[in-house]
């Protein structure tokens, strides 16, 4: 017979940090539909707005099954992306600092919804090599509270975890604030001694197919954004 204390145990955990990470995942959920929903109501305004303009600047919705949805935008491409597990910060992270997760660890495990912006033209012409860029991360909880990890002020107007709850106008918020940076994010030629050297096969192969390899920055720390530009 399986001693009592093995089922407890079991039970415990599932009350506990099982029943944690699902809620965490439900409010993750409710959040990407709110996405969803400010995404293709930004489209249809701005589109209606635009109506005559050149026919390239408008905007473009898609979304891409339960966990993603996407929002072409002039030459740039955002892709609105839920991950469909739960989390928990390393031990290193300085929110184990605050006083809220102190009080009860559980609220330290958040479903994220990343925010990716590429070129466009990157899917265009299935330019594999292209690089992407995360504009920021937002992580949400079984309290629906949330913060922000991102690019300028994304990573400072969304960081009270603990005491902000999230809610569709501040989804909103966090959306115009993503798009806002995407728009004057702009692409860089690349330095000359990156593309210097080719070799023939190179060249024929990148001009049948375009795959030169673009990004509107090298290296994930954005360091021509941040220092050169001062963003």
């Amino acid at each position: 017979m399986v001693d009592k204390k093995i089922t407890e145990a079991i039970v415990d955990k599932l009350k506990t940090k099982s029943a944690a990470k699902f809620k965490a995942y439900d409010n993750t959920l409710i959040a990407l539909n709110w996405v969803k929903d400010i995404i293709k109501e930004i489209t249809d305004n701005c589109n209606c707005d635009l109506e005559g303009e050149d026919k390239r600047i408008l905007l473009t919705n898609l979304n891409q099954g339960k966990y993603e949805t996407e929002l072409q935008i002039a030459d740039e491409l955002l892709i609105f992306n839920m991950h469909s597990n739960i989390f928990e910060f390393d031990r290193d992270h300085q929110i184990w600092k605050l006083s809220y997760l102190k009080e009860d660890n559980l609220r330290s495990y958040c479903g994220v919804i990343n925010i990716y912006n590429f070129l466009a033209d990157s899917f265009k012409h299935n330019r594999l090599e292209d690089l992407g860029y995360l504009v920021a991360r937002i992580f949400i909880n079984n309290d629906m509270h949330f913060f922000v990890e991102g690019k300028r002020q994304l990573g400072f107007l969304y960081n009270n975890f603990g005491t902000d709850t999230l809610t569709k106008d501040k989804m909103e918020q966090v959306i115009a604030s993503a798009l806002k940076y995407t728009l004057e994010f702009d692409l860089l030629v690349p330095q000359y001694d990156t593309v210097k050297i080719a070799n023939v096969a190179q060249i024929n192969e990148k001009i049948e197919t375009s795959k030169i390899a673009t990004g509107k920055r090298l290296g994930y720390k954005f360091l021509a954004d941040d220092v050169s530009n001062g963003k």
